[in-house]
């Protein structure tokens, strides 16, 4: 079973999927952590991340895989590094690359294949598995996802900043030329402004659960 689930950056579609996975058993992708990684890897190299072909070639050199739900190059854990500074800095733009976006989605597909799964990102619905048993929009204001990252990081930067972080990454996100961030019109939509995760969590698990009743009759 593919359950995907699609949005923009801060409507906590990881806290929610890995919670839905947890819950169902299930596997759990996240997309966006694939273009970390090629990223990651294409700088440790000492290259240039804005050289998007050169990216590509890098990611064609490594293996990724999933262990314990974290990604892995080669056998090894590289989780805890794809959210470096330097990674957040260009990951958005590098995300953009039409063929390296397709390489990725070429990835996902074979990881996923005869698993039960939670993938999020920010096309999964629409291009990456526009065949998923279940597909979900989260969506918050801009202004509410804000003030979540600033609860996640209080010693980062203000408000004001975060804000058009999110701004600019929604118009990076909602422009892109392959892959743009869209709503399915299959997909179940849920504004999570003011949900707790426990709530937009019921939701989605109900649908879960109606379509495995749906499918064991």
């Amino acid at each position: 079973m593919v359950v995907a689930i699609d949005g923009p950056a801060g409507v906590g579609k990881s806290s929610i999927a890995q919670m839905i996975a947890k819950t169902c058993n299930f596997h759990y992708l996240n997309s966006g952590s694939f273009y970390r990684a090629y990223t990651y890897l294409h700088v440790q190299e000492g290259k240039d991340p804005m050289d998007y072909p050169a990216v590509l070639e890098t990611a064609k050199h490594y293996v990724l895989s999933i262990d314990d739900d974290r990604i892995c190059v080669n056998g090894n854990d590289i989780e805890d590094k794809l959210h470096t500074p330097e990674v957040d800095a260009v990951v958005a733009q590098v995300s953009t690359y039409p063929p390296l976006r397709s390489y990725v989605n070429e990835q996902l597909r074979r990881i996923a294949k005869d698993m039960d799964v939670v993938i999020e990102g920010r096309d999964i619905t629409t291009v990456v598995f526009p065949d998923a048993d279940l597909k979900c929009y989260f969506d918050a204001k801009a202004e509410v996802r804000a003030e979540r990252r600033l609860k996640q990081h209080p010693d980062g930067q203000d408000y004001e900043t975060v804000l058009r972080q999110i701004k600019m990454r929604d118009e990076i996100d909602k422009g892109k030329e392959v892959g743009a961030l869209r709503v399915a019109e299959d997909a179940l939509y849920i504004d999570t402004s003011y949900l707790t995760i426990g709530q937009v969590c019921e939701r989605v698990l109900s649908a879960i659960f109606t379509l495995k009743g749906d499918v064991n009759r």
